[in-house]
């Protein structure tokens, strides 16, 4: 039959007939009670009619099942539809190859029983996939939360910790300690930061496209990364920017996914290495590149670095949520993320955005 040429990898003919031959049965025992003296009794076997809200009864029941079971093996609706509308093509055959047609009062219960079962299984079909869809989404959201809380309770004891200490008299802000307090606190305001750009990008807020200067872009970039280079113990070099160059983009989008990248890029840079930042034109694009000194990726790790949860080997503090939601960023003003692996000394992140220069804001025959 067709349900079962339409039968997927795990499916077993047992469980397709299941729900076939139960229909056929409250078919047939729908139309025999009907030609009894209570024919309204065969509601019970096969629900009434006029569409609406699935009534209980017996095919009510048993296509609730089917749809279940259906859902379960990875059918789509459509498919589930087409099982019921394949049977009634069938029985109509049927009914012509053996010359006994259906008479109009058997044509109108055979539609309500079609009517009724389509309704169930479709019905259950929905709500299975919903839960399944809800608990992924959950386990996701949970997943998400632990990982923040857990992250933000460490910096949060390591600053609190460092502070004491601090506040003791015994060591100054100028030592180890210092130091300590500074990096939990360059962690703290990297962890906000990027948890307001996940519910920017979550909630699909709207994105505010504005021209700006890509040189003054890259300046305020540079005075707030010196710290984090500082705390890292490596060196920042931050390129010289053509002064007309401009993007037409949501700067504090472009901002968070910028400052991502310099993030990761600090992180796993070799102690006393070099993170570079370099904003350039080529032809009609404005690339933005980072490179860092983390030794080089292991095959295959350059796509896969930006899935959500993912994170290096040696370094698991973090999220590991920035590099996903840098690219999303990037995306949002309609750009492109990469990651290049450099073997032997690194890796090179490219944002690529369309090019604009500060003349298109300056009206014509004007000053710049």
């Amino acid at each position: 039959m067709k349900v079962a040429q339409r039968s997927l990898p795990g499916t077993s003919e047992r469980e397709l007939e299941n729900g076939i031959s139960i229909f056929l049965d409250q078919l047939i025992k729908t139309l025999v009670m009907e030609q009894t003296a209570t024919p309204m009794l065969s509601r019970r076997v096969s629900g009434p009619s006029g569409g609406g809200k699935p009534e209980l009864s017996e095919m009510s029941d048993s296509a609730t099942r089917h749809g279940k079971e259906l859902q379960a093996h990875g059918f789509t609706v459509e498919e589930v539809v087409h099982d019921y509308g394949d049977l009634c093509q069938s029985i109509s055959d049927l009914a012509v190859e053996t010359s006994a047609p259906i008479e109009t009062d058997e044509f109108r219960t055979l539609n309500r029983c079609l009517d009724n079962a389509i309704a169930s299984a479709v019905t259950e079909f929905g709500y299975q996939r919903d839960f399944l869809i809800a608990g992924k989404q959950a386990d996701a959201l949970n997943e998400k939360l632990g990982f923040f809380a857990h992250e933000l309770r460490n910096q949060l004891c390591t600053a609190t910790l460092a502070l004491s200490i601090i506040k003791s008299g015994n060591v100054g802000l100028s030592g180890a300690t210092g130091g300590v307090l500074d990096r939990a606190l360059v962690g703290l305001g990297n962890l906000i930061d990027r948890s307001l750009a996940e519910v920017r990008m979550s909630a699909g807020l709207e994105v505010h496209h504005h021209l700006f200067s890509l040189a003054e872009f890259i300046a305020d970039i540079r005075l707030s990364a010196s710290l984090e280079a500082q705390v890292r113990e490596c060196a920042f070099t931050v390129s010289d920017v053509d002064p007309l160059l401009a993007v037409d983009a949501d700067r504090d989008l472009l901002l968070s996914a910028v400052g991502n990248l310099l993030q990761n890029a600090f992180k796993f840079t070799h102690p006393h290495s070099e993170v570079t930042l370099n904003a350039y034109a080529l032809a009609d694009r404005i690339l933005i590149d980072v490179q860092d000194h983390c030794g080089g990726l292991p095959p295959g790790f350059a796509e896969q670095m930006f899935k959500p949860f993912t994170q290096g080997a040696e370094d698991r503090s973090g999220l590991g949520l920035g590099l996903s939601i840098a690219r999303r960023s990037v995306e949002a003003n309609n750009g492109r993320l990469s990651a290049r692996d450099l073997p032997g000394i690194g890796c090179v992140f490219t944002i690529d955005l369309p090019r604009h220069s500060l003349l298109e804001a300056i009206p014509v025959g004007g000053t710049a």
